[in-house]
């Protein structure tokens, strides 16, 4: 490699302009907004530019004494590799320090592409005989996760090469939409008509976003040709929409060796044994480091260029599909404190450390690292757990909901394929949650209220339902009201990451005194459990009948396993893993656990049977409550309690059992085991659905004073809805039966809603179910509907 040279003039250049935007802002919040969009690394004209914010260098190190440090591999690096050793040159470049930032602009380092690996960076200064870094949390790319170094990446032509710059150039060309934003006109792509959530890490076999991509080409190819889909291929169909979970960079296992291991270094050279990111977890646990590019674990390639592929290949589908992101900056787990310096943090909080959202450079932080994420082509943003948005108001000793910084990520504008744009916004929120009286208190539209084109989640798709149990659907009655007469700005459904892992949290047998299970549902748990979250009756319901954006989980529509998998935190797995002891019961039959296949550690362990597992995590929660988590007490109670992994165990061996399950479950939900599993005439009900909804996108709106939803007086053993409504445009109308759970009811739909009987077709009816027109006598047992359409009289 050619030798850095330090570009004095540029370097200069950086820190004018950042005094500059210093001066000529009296907010120092709105000068940081500017001053962030230039931190991080970045390829322009045939050079590279540096910026780090660096406080905690202020007072501490002499300017003078930090250099940037540059690594360049000196053979080329094949990253599919699962280990390697690599040699790098190493260059020390003098930096500029003003106030608290500092930049450097340099010519020759080499920016990465898709094929190959770019120069890596960081802060090095010497302190206390040795040398002390400072990573980037602005970079765009960090293919050895986020306690590597980072690499400068050439982001322009990532973009310039992107292929579906038509798509946003089409959204340019069709002026300022009926969503635009009400500050400057931008235009804002619109809400989706239905939405698929999808885990990266276990939709395909190869858990990342390149697997993903070919299951959609495939899709994409059958259709286009005019072939028929697979059973499992149409789970991923007839939807406008896939809301990926979580793809930044996350934390990783403290006691683990990582994935960059620098072995010698000299002056000029560095040798480090690289691995191949393959952390276990759903996509939460983020380090806040490096959020505005891809975790890597995700990436096949660990080239960001995956994330554009994937994106692209669902805008360019024969009807394309948008993408909408899952932005948790609500909170960061614990392992962000020694990758960000303590401005970042407010204090410790539920899910590790609460940001602190007033600190000036942090507020316009988090927004700029939103706004690198989205500028991968994102139509959309689900910002998690809006509620957890806080700050502490010491005066009155309490928490502020910081509702001006939801607003702030509203306005952030994106760029892609050169057209500024605004994303739909849809918001997690169900606060005054975690507050005892949640459930009652929250309205679920203090954001929709605050930002009319904004969605949230509703009250159906809250985390904490568990429609496997009995009465579900009476009880939610009133939410299920709710849905209808103002739902049309909500995400609706019951399946979603968080709501089946409630469900495998269930009691299997709870006590009398306690809701019990919906036995109609299924005669084995797993049917149960499955059904409950992929039920024809309420697919119907909230697909073809209610307002909103319906929403489908990957796992509930394969009725495949799902549970909580994470295996980066050493600390309190084991809480988590007893949290999980009723998994087995409700998700794990018992050829599943003899299949060679799956639990391969466990078995390892000694567990020789689904009975054993269950046997071991009661014993392991009991133990959690028993010791208030003091793990080394849970160690020796689990030694003396007869268990098959035995009697003589260290803290270690239960960490490494923690580990050891998050893997064998998140392999064993991975959805390529449950394809040759899929129903023919099932995938085909629920694919008809959706493309009904499609075709009669009117529903999506709110009930208008002459239609109706009831449920039957009394139950009677039966919680059977009904309902009514008309297009009041084209007068098309709609009638909605359905058993939503409990024995079977024999009816007359029409009768049953009292409306003439003429002129209707049956437009759907769940698997099984026999019925010609509405006016037919029909028994519907627990999960059976029907949909009837009459065309209207105004026409279309």
């Amino acid at each position: 490699m050619d030798r850095v040279t330090f570009l004095a003039d540029a370097t200069e250049a950086l820190c004018r302009w950042q005094r500059e935007r210093l001066d000529e802002h009296d907010s120092r919040f709105e000068a940081a907004k500017h001053i962030t969009s230039r931190l991080g690394a970045h390829w322009r004209d045939g050079h590279a530019e540096f910026g780090f914010w660096t406080p905690e260098l202020v007072g501490e190190v002499p300017a003078d004494a930090v250099d940037l440090e540059l690594l360049t591999a000196t053979e080329p690096v094949d990253l599919t590799a699962s280990e390697q050793t690599v040699a790098f040159d190493r260059q020390l470049v003098e930096t500029r320090r003003d106030g608290e930032f500092t930049w450097v602009a340099v010519d020759g380092p080499r920016p990465g592409t898709r094929d190959r690996l770019g120069t890596l960076y960081r802060l090095s200064y010497e302190q206390d005989g040795g040398r002390e870094t400072i990573t980037d949390p602005f970079a765009e790319s960090l293919p050895f996760g986020a306690y590597g170094p980072p690499e400068l990446y050439d982001m322009d032509r990532l973009d310039e090469q992107r292929e579906d710059r038509s798509y946003f150039q089409a959204l340019a060309e069709d002026g300022v939409a009926p969503q635009a934003h009400e500050d400057d006109g931008s235009p804002r792509f619109e809400p989706a008509t239905s939405m698929l959530e999808v885990h990266p890490g276990t939709a395909t076999e190869s858990g990342t976003l390149a697997g993903l991509t070919s299951r959609f080409e495939q899709i994409g190819q059958k259709q286009r040709d005019g072939e028929a889909l697979t059973p499992a291929e149409r789970n991923f169909t007839g939807y406008d929409a896939v809301q990926l979970m979580p793809l930044a960079p996350i934390t990783q296992n403290e006691d683990e060796l990582g994935y960059w291991l620098p072995e010698a270094e000299s002056e000029s050279q560095l040798t480090a044994t690289v691995r191949r990111p393959d952390m276990i977890n759903w996509g939460y646990d983020i380090v806040i480091s490096g959020f505005g590019t891809v975790n890597p674990a995700i990436l096949e390639s660990r080239r960001p260029d995956e994330l554009v592929d994937l994106i692209a290949t669902l805008h360019t589908m024969p009807d394309p599909v948008k993408v909408v992101f899952d932005i948790a900056l609500g909170h960061a787990d614990n392992g962000a404190l020694p990758l960000l310096n303590d401005e970042w943090f407010a204090g410790p909080g539920m899910y590790g450390q609460e940001l602190d959202y007033t600190q000036p450079v942090v507020r316009a932080g988090l927004l700029e690292l939103q706004r690198r994420k989205m500028d991968f082509g994102a139509d959309g943003i689900r910002v998690d757990g809006a509620q957890d948005f806080t700050n502490w108001d010491s005066e009155a000793e309490e928490e502020w909901h910081d509702d001006e910084y939801l607003a702030e990520m509203d306005r952030v504008t994106q760029e892609v394929a050169g057209v500024e744009y605004r994303p739909w916004m849809i918001y997690e929120d169900g606060r005054p949650w975690p507050r005892s009286d949640w459930e009652l208190a929250s309205t679920y539209r203090t954001l929709i209220e605050e930002h009319p084109h904004a969605y949230q989640w509703g009250p159906v798709t809250f985390a904490h339902n568990t429609p496997a149990l009995q009465t579900f659907w009476a009880t939610k009655w009133w939410r299920v009201r709710e849905v209808a007469d103002m739902g049309e700005n909500w995400i609706s459904g019951v399946a979603n990451h968080d709501t089946i892992r409630r469900g495998t949290q269930l009691e299997p047998d709870p006590p009398f005194s306690q809701p019990q299970i919906n036995r109609y549902l299924g005669d084995s748990r797993q049917e149960q459990l499955d059904r409950a979250y992929n039920n024809p009756a309420t697919t119907i319901l909230f697909h073809g009948f209610m307002p909103g954006c319906p929403m489908d989980f990957t796992h509930a529509n394969m009725r495949a396993p799902w549970g909580f998998v994470r295996d980066t935190d050493a600390v309190w797995n084991l809480k988590v893993l007893a949290e999980e002891k009723n998994f087995p019961e409700w998700q794990v039959r018992d050829r599943d656990f003899a299949d060679d296949r799956f639990f391969t550690r466990l078995k390892e362990w000694g567990f020789e049977s689904r009975e054993d597992l269950s046997a071991f995590l009661a014993r392991l929660s009991d133990a959690v409550s028993m010791t208030d988590y003091d793990k080394t007490e849970m160690a020796t109670l689990l030694s003396v309690a007869g268990t098959p992994i035995g009697d003589d165990l260290s803290v270690e061996d239960l960490e490494q059992l923690g580990r050891d399950w998050m893997r064998d479950v998140a392999h064993f939900s991975t959805l390529s085991h449950w394809t040759d599993a899929q129903d023919d005439e099932r995938t085909a009900f629920d694919l008809a659905v959706r493309q009904f909804r499609h075709e009669h996108d009117w529903v999506a709106t709110d009930f208008t004073g002459e239609d109706d939803l009831d449920y039957v007086y009394p139950t009677d053993g039966t919680v059977l809805y009904y309902g009514h409504r008309t297009d009041p445009e084209t007068g098309e109308e709609l009638l909605f039966v359905g058993t939503m759970e409990g024995v079977a009811e024999t009816v007359t739909p029409t009768a049953l809603a009292g409306i003439d009987e003429n002129g209707w077709d049956v437009a759907l009816s769940s698997p099984g179910l026999d019925i010609s027109a509405p006016s037919d006598t029909v028994t519907l047992a627990d999960s059976q509907a029907a949909l009837f359409v009459r065309p209207g009289e105004r026409g279309p």
